[in-house]
């Protein structure tokens, strides 16, 4: 009996560290990402480039292509006629 104790914690603490050194380690560098994108200085800064961009959009003459303006139409048109019916 005393074999069978000691061969299953070996096994549950084998699985325990393997866990913890692949899967956990994974969610931790994913949790410390998720982290990182929430701190107020990054939300400040994708803030700022998402303006630049704005701004950028705003002096150009023309946002698409024809052939991208083309496609959008088409596109928009089907959904017209799609809530249509």
């Amino acid at each position: 009996m005393k074999i069978f104790i000691y061969k299953t914690l070996f096994v549950f603490l084998c699985f325990f560290l393997i866990f913890h050194f692949t899967i956990g380690s994974k969610l931790k560098q994913l949790e410390s990402k998720i982290e990182n994108f929430q701190s107020k200085e990054n939300i400040e800064v994708i803030k700022n480039k998402i303006r630049g961009e704005l701004s950028n959009a705003i002096k150009k003459e023309n946002y698409l292509s024809k052939e991208d303006a083309q496609l959008i139409n088409e596109f928009v048109n089907k959904i017209k006629k799609e809530m249509s019916q």
